[in-house]
């Protein structure tokens, strides 16, 4: 625990040291800001000292005549004081603004950059929330580290070295030492309430996550009447917050009270000495105003400096959370040099290929198999054998742990990413669509598609006539993960997409799983007509899907257990043939029940 302030502090410095390139790419503007800033606060400083001469000059009977040019003065560096401070505000908004959106850009790049592993496991609420709240405190630590605390500071030093000038010099160490105690007191107390504040992000973050998570499920949520349980789970995360939330608040109460007291000290200890070497001729009443005017304008701000300095602890609290994302390892990277994959034409081939997802479980033993260029081949298998497994190794969201994959002799992991996925193109079992237009996530298989194309593509997965029934047509919402549409409707769309992207490389995840059979059959007609001299690779559960494959495999516990085509396999009498059996007779099953309800009735 007692290391605590001393890592914290080292995360603070790491965290400013994240920040500061963002800020030099601006260094210019950054430069100009900090002259503005010093000229104003000289100005500012000046402006007691000309207030003591034009007291002193109307003290006595020999004030006759207003000291007009004093007053002018006076009136004068107020200005500029003020309106140097503006364009200072002006200059560095760009500064501020640019860095803001660099950094979200950056941490957004990087979140895509991440593995399907790290996206798996993240709780997508409470990221969104450090990321807001992370882009703020960029924001106010910059205005305020900047504009406050630094200002101030120059001002505190400013005052100090005219109090040592032109009084004796217990002025300045009485002014010192108050500030000392002040600084030492808020930065001991704001230490130890940043635990506390610590524990409200957490908690605010978990019940976030709690409420998206809850509200993305709604469905069921409903299914299972669960709604009570769910407040409960998010209650029970607001009350940890609340607990945090009063304790912060508590101890901002404390913190305020000892600065309050410290402040007036420190002021009652300085006006009493200088009324004191009035009443004794040895300061003048221009003096008395000069000390006092001094202290308000310094204990303003540095009054201020207490809330600055808790709110800047908070923001940098803020943005490492953010800026952990940043340090987040890329699991799966480019290599240095690596290929742009180009070819209209792809073959792959799986060479012995071992995963698993975690090392203590592993999914694929020694997979090897070869899928010529234009050729078609079916993968099947029961669930959890490892089929799908394939399609995300294949895309490279995750890297083997031996063996190899490669697309035309080439491995996966010498060619980017990038390259690699404008070549392959999926239909999965799961379509999750952008809520957004139907227009916008067909579209979004090839962004600088024509209309004509993104309708061509509609027509091609038989959505047009349904998307033309709409209301709104193209433009139809379809809601958040695309649940205003149907099963089938969004699996349509998914297939649109695909073929608007029109890559060598096809993959079908179950592509048909959610569609009746008039429907499916329809699909299934476009997709060997799409698929036709396509490297195509089908995933299915349904065999009656596959019987035309060139080749198919079967898997059993990750491993391939039979391989050849649909023939073949039937006359080998293995798995196969085995789950075909079982598969018609569930078809023949299904088929009898409607015509024994046509007989009882």
């Amino acid at each position: 625990m007692a290391d605590a302030p001393a890592a914290a502090r080292r995360n603070d410095w790491r965290t400013l040291r994240t920040l500061f390139p963002y800020l030099w790419r601006y260094k210019n503007r950054v430069l100009l800001a900090l002259g503005l800033l010093i000229t104003a606060k000289f100005a500012n400083v000046a402006v007691p000292i000309v207030l003591k001469d034009i007291v002193d000059a109307l003290d006595g009977t020999q004030a006759l005549v207003l000291p007009l040019a004093l007053v002018v003065a006076y009136g004068a560096l107020r200005m500029s004081s003020s309106v140097l401070g503006e364009l200072r505000d002006a200059v560095f908004a760009k500064v501020a603004q640019g860095a803001i959106r660099k950094v979200a850009l950056e941490v957004f790049e990087h979140l895509h950059a991440l593995s399907l592993r790290f996206h798996l496991a993240r709780q997508t609420g409470g990221m969104s929330r450090d990321i807001d709240r992370g882009t703020k405190g960029i924001s106010f630590l910059l205005n305020f580290m900047l504009f406050n605390i630094l200002p101030t500071l120059v001002e505190i030093v400013l005052v100090a070295l005219i109090l040592l000038q032109r009084y004796e010099w217990y002025f300045a160490a009485i002014t010192f030492a108050t500030i000392v105690i002040y600084i030492v007191f808020t930065l001991g107390v704001t230490e130890w309430r940043m635990t506390f504040r610590r524990q409200m992000n957490d908690m605010e973050s978990h019940a976030n996550t709690k409420a998206v998570d809850s509200l993305l499920n709604y469905e069921t949520v409903k299914y299972f009447g669960n709604e009570r349980w769910e407040a409960e789970r998010f209650d029970a995360s607001m009350a940890r917050f609340e607990s945090a939330a009063v304790k912060n608040q508590v101890s901002l109460s404390l913190l305020n009270a000892g600065q309050a007291v410290i402040i007036a000290l420190g002021v009652t200890a300085l006006v009493g000495l200088a009324a004191h070497a009035v009443v004794q001729g040895r300061m003048t009443l221009g003096d008395l105003v000069l000390v006092n005017a001094f202290l308000l304008q310094l204990y303003a701000p540095l009054n201020f400096l207490g809330f600055v300095y808790r709110e800047i602890k908070h923001s940098l609290a803020d943005m490492e959370r953010m800026f952990a994302l940043l340090h987040q390892h890329a699991e799966v990277k480019d290599t240095p040099g690596a290929q742009t994959l180009q070819a209209s034409r792809a073959a792959v081939a799986f060479e012995n290929v071992d995963f698993g997802y975690d090392r203590n479980r592993q999914i694929l033993h020694d997979v090897s198999f070869t899928l010529p260029a234009g050729r078609t081949l079916a993968v099947v298998g029961a669930s959890g054998a490892g089929k799908s497994t394939l399609s995300r190794l294949l895309f490279r969201f995750y890297d083997v742990w031996s063996g190899r994959i490669t697309i035309n002799g080439t491995d996966l992991r010498e060619l980017s990413q990038e390259s690699l996925r404008a070549h392959l193109g999926i239909v999965p079992q799961d379509t999750v669509l952008f809520n957004d237009t139907i227009y916008y996530n067909i579209a979004y298989g090839h962004p600088d598609a024509t209309r004509d194309e993104v309708i061509e593509a509609a027509k091609s997965a038989h959505i047009y006539d349904f998307i033309m029934r709409l209301p709104d047509g193209f433009d139809t919402t379809v809601g958040e993960r695309g649940l205003k549409l149907s099963g089938g409707e969004k699996q349509r769309v998914a297939i649109a997409r695909t073929i608007l992207k029109n890559p060598p490389i096809l993959i079908f995840d179950e592509a048909t799983s959610a569609l009746d059979s008039k429907t499916e059959k329809a699909i299934q007609a476009e997709l060997r007509e799409i698929s036709a001299n396509r490297t195509t690779l089908i995933i299915a559960h349904r065999l009656s899907t596959v019987a035309d494959a060139d080749e198919i495999i079967v898997m059993d516990g990750g491993r391939v257990v039979e391989r050849g085509n649909h023939r073949t396999l039937l006359a080998q009498d293995g798995a196969y043939a085995r789950l075909w059996a079982l598969q018609a007779h569930e078809h023949a099953g299904d088929a009898a029940q409607p015509e024994a309800a046509d007989a009882r009735d």
